[in-house]
């Protein structure tokens, strides 16, 4: 969706007439330029955790099946990328690694691992192969300084139905026991999803796919516009929105059952972003059903609805602070143009956040101390802005900017283990999805085909 037709959304939400709720949503820009902002920034989403030197050598073939090469291949590519992307490791260049690689641990030699070239602090090593139609995986993870106790982990995977897709899942399960020891205690995300919005399928459906872009698949047939997908945390629901014929309403799909299920038709108005509280128990979403869009809460049945806010501007996307669930930040345009606010859940203490320009697309960190947001800081006529994502610390307010002088960027979300954000952006051409450390490094493009937008991480 362009600037003009954001501009546009909002105008008629100011009116009482929206037409599509969660195109209301635009972003941001500015700084950061200072290191020391960047290193609290780090500080921050890292834990302060130091990066740990770790070598990952291709797994070797334990068998001579015909299908060990395509497996293999799956099940290498996929651990590197996961232990790439983890923002807890520095791999070494495999240009670095000695002749000899090994597939067993009688196979290491630490001298060569844990001097120069490579000078190692970690070494991940294994097997893979095919026998007698069962695919198998050992996996080691040695700390090659320690060489009279090197053993952090050892693990053992299998499967009897060999395939790519079951060599790439092995792969996930161990980079994440890796990163769960070597990143202090907080579990990987290699197993976790993402869901959005596209259009490939020729309507505006949910989608689902890994979260570092494989198994991309249609999750609703509605054949409308549906948006703003929210999964639950338990990972068994996801909530959103969709044009009905009696309006925008909140729809339920349940992953468990594979179909829509029933939840209340809340009637009149524009019912839009659904948003779960942190133990599931709740839902807040914008409606207009009295008037201008405000937020309400309701139990996650529909039941029990509650108006928070009653402001004179539009007041939308709500999202909880996931660690408390005593928090609630959200989209008003109370004094204008759209600006982040926080309130307590029973809408009392509201308070703005954001002091100028586009404000939109709050997204609460896991630990609950960060806010992330789309933020256009220079908007209006001759005053032209870039659309950024940007994190702020809650407590201070203090804030940098994650995107740079990469088009419009917007929907931030945060990965379960708070090292991570899924946004969308339209930097490579069309509307798609990427991911990136919490503190901007390391861009990813996760989706190519068609417009994809509004991701959603999923809570584990």
């Amino acid at each position: 969706m362009d600037l003009h037709r954001r501009r546009e959304v909002w105008r008629l939400c100011s009116r009482q007439r929206i037409v599509s709720v969660l195109a209301l949503v635009l972003a941001c820009c500015f700084l950061s330029a200072f290191a020391s902002a960047q290193d609290w920034v780090k500080t921050g989403t890292s834990l302060g955790i130091a990066k740990v030197r770790l070598a990952v050598p291709d797994f070797k073939p334990s068998s001579g099946d015909s299908q060990n090469t395509a497996m293999l291949k799956a099940f290498n590519d996929t651990l590197w990328n996961d232990l790439d992307v983890s923002g807890i490791v520095e791999l070494v260049s495999k240009s670095f690694y000695p002749l000899q690689v090994p597939g067993q641990p009688t196979d290491v030699n630490f001298i060569s691992w844990n001097a120069p070239p490579p000078d190692a602090g970690m070494l991940a090593f294994g097997n893979l192969g095919v026998n007698a139609g069962r695919l198998t995986v050992q996996g080691w993870l040695y700390d090659v300084k320690n060489t009279q106790s090197p053993l952090v982990l050892g693990k053992q995977y299998a499967d009897d139905a060999p395939s790519e897709a079951a060599a790439r899942v092995m792969a996930h399960k161990f980079a994440d026991e890796i990163i769960f020891r070597l990143g202090g205690g907080i579990p990987g995300i290699a197993e976790t999803q993402v869901y959005f919005v596209s259009d490939r399928s020729g309507h505006k459906e949910i989608w689902g796919m890994d979260y570092d872009g494989a198994n991309q698949h249609q999750i609703t047939h509605l054949g409308t516009i549906s948006l703003s997908p929210r999964v639950s945390p338990d990972g068994s629901r996801v909530a959103f929105s969709s044009l009905t014929k009696t309006g925008w309403e909140i729809m339920m799909y349940s992953i468990d059952l594979n179909r829509m299920v029933s939840f209340p038709r809340f009637g009149g108005g524009t019912n839009l972003s659904p948003a779960w509280s942190g133990d599931g128990v709740k839902l807040a979403f914008s409606s207009s059903r009295s008037g201008a869009p405000e937020i309400f809460v309701s139990d996650s049945s529909g039941a029990n609805g509650k108006r928070l806010t009653d402001s004179k501007g539009p007041d939308v996307s709500p999202t909880w602070n996931r660690k408390t669930n005593a928090q609630i930040a959200f989209v008003s345009g109370r004094t204008g143009l759209p600006q982040i606010y926080t309130m307590g859940i029973d809408g009392t203490n509201q308070q703005r956040m954001t002091d100028q320009g586009y404000a939109v697309s709050p997204n609460w960190s896991p630990n609950g101390q960060f806010l992330t947001f789309a933020w256009v800081r220079k908007y209006g006529p001759g005053d032209p802005g870039a659309s950024d994502i940007y994190l702020m610390d809650i407590a201070s307010k203090q804030w940098v900017q994650l995107t740079h002088d990469g088009g419009r960027n917007d929907f931030p979300s945060w990965s379960p283990d708070g090292r991570h954000i899924v946004f969308q952006s339209n930097r490579s051409g069309g509307l798609q999805i990427w991911s990136m450390l919490a503190d901007g490094s390391h861009p990813q493009q996760l989706t190519f085909s068609g417009h994809n937008s509004q991701p959603n991480w999923s809570w584990k």
